[in-house]
């Protein structure tokens, strides 16, 4: 059965409002005078459209954009090679702590305490098993967010899954990915009020290998049991959902191909 037949009515409404109502694109502005030097050398082409003003966190594997409204980020950037991905010798920390590069402070582990709700990786811990640093730094709480435990242990971690297999297949991946952040989302926290996203988004890249491919994935924060190509959209959906420009430095003609259009059978 197709992705619409399956998804409950509130979310198809919703989806349907946002993707199809609003065709305006996201506005593509020049933003190379706006990479400040803690970013450079990290994969820069790469980075979502930010605002002069929003608190850019870079680590040693990944970037993310923080918005201290929401208590997460609106969108966190990686590379992921086949080599990353080789290597899974690093033990799981659990080591959750406030991020101290964030500047007006980060959620901290107790404002997710009996909330119900898993402090759920954005960058994933098993794409960042490769070094005791990378590991330790995906637990960092700037790269949590508030996931249904049978979401985060279900559909949201066989993506994750399977964008490991497809780093090790195509040898070098762009994700970009986060919860969309949105007036009046419930909160939790007692420290700080951390926002629920309705849905999560992530967006796979390849422009390395001979056939430049991207896909995209919004899923809703509760239990699946459909595949998750179910829940595959264009890019551009994605940028008009959340309203970021994912992909600025690409090409023009290269960014419109691969954010406009959609082949699921490239990646099966």
């Amino acid at each position: 059965m197709t992705f619409i037949r399956f998804i409950f009515p509130v979310f198809l409404f919703s989806f349907f409002c946002v993707f199809s109502a609003d065709k305006t694109p996201v506005e593509k502005k020049n933003i190379h005078t706006m990479l400040p030097d803690s970013i450079k050398g990290f994969s820069k082409n790469f980075y979502p459209y930010f605002e002069k003003n929003e608190e850019i966190i870079k680590h040693t594997a990944y970037a993310l954009c923080y918005d201290e409204k929401y208590e997460q980020a609106k969108w966190v950037a990686y590379r992921l090679t086949d080599k990353m991905c080789v290597s899974s010798d690093e033990e799981r920390t659990n080591n959750f702590r406030e991020d101290p590069s964030v500047k007006t402070g980060s959620a901290a582990p107790d404002d997710y305490k009996k909330t119900g709700y898993d402090r759920g990786h954005l960058c994933p811990a098993g794409d960042m098993a490769w070094s005791e640093t990378t590991m330790s730094e995906s637990f960092y709480m700037s790269n949590m967010s508030p996931q249904a435990p049978k979401f985060n242990r279900g559909i949201w971690k066989k993506l994750e899954t399977q964008v490991r297999v497809w780093a090790k297949e195509d040898h070098e991946l762009y994700i970009v990915t986060a919860g969309v952040l949105e007036k009046d989302l419930p909160m939790i926290g007692k420290k700080n009020k951390v926002a629920i996203p309705k849905y999560y988004y992530k967006i796979v890249l390849d422009v390395f290998g001979l056939e430049k491919k991207a896909i995209a994935f919004v899923m809703p924060n509760d239990a699946s049991k459909q595949s998750i190509f179910d829940f595959a959209v264009t890019i551009d959906s994605v940028e008009r959902l959340t309203q970021i420009n994912f992909f600025p430095f690409l090409l023009d003609s290269l960014e419109n191909n691969l954010e406009s259009h959609i082949n699921v059978e490239l990646w099966k």
